[in-house]
């Protein structure tokens, strides 16, 4: 009887990314989504480059490359990170992975446990 309810319990926490076919599709759409968060650094890097140029007069290759780097880094980041948390939460990982037991209890609205 414990066997099988540790069996079932296995079974629950398996995530969509356990098979194939769907990881293959999950990581191809944050790949997708990595590269067009990678095109919007690199338009957002012209466009900061093209301003500070207006306001200061123009840059020579250092700062230039310093902007397109900071920019598209960012970009690129949290492009990868917002990727990430889709990624995690769409297949269903983040409900695989939590093994805690929500149980009801007298005190289920007070964090102290009062």
């Amino acid at each position: 009887m414990l066997e099988d309810c540790a069996i079932s319990r296995q079974m629950e926490s398996m995530s969509r990314l356990d098979d194939p076919e769907y990881a293959r599709f999950a990581w191809a759409r944050f790949r997708r989504l990595l590269s067009w968060s990678g095109a919007i650094g690199v338009i957002a890097s012209v466009i900061a480059i093209w301003l500070v140029g207006r306001a200061y007069g123009e840059l020579n290759w250092i700062a230039a490359l310093a902007t397109v780097g900071g920019v598209t880094g960012s970009v690129l980041m949290a492009g990868a990170l917002m990727g990430l948390t889709f990624l995690s939460s769409g297949t269903g990982h983040d409900e695989a992975v939590d093994t805690r037991d929500f149980e009801e209890s007298d005190s289920a609205g007070d964090p102290t446990g009062r």
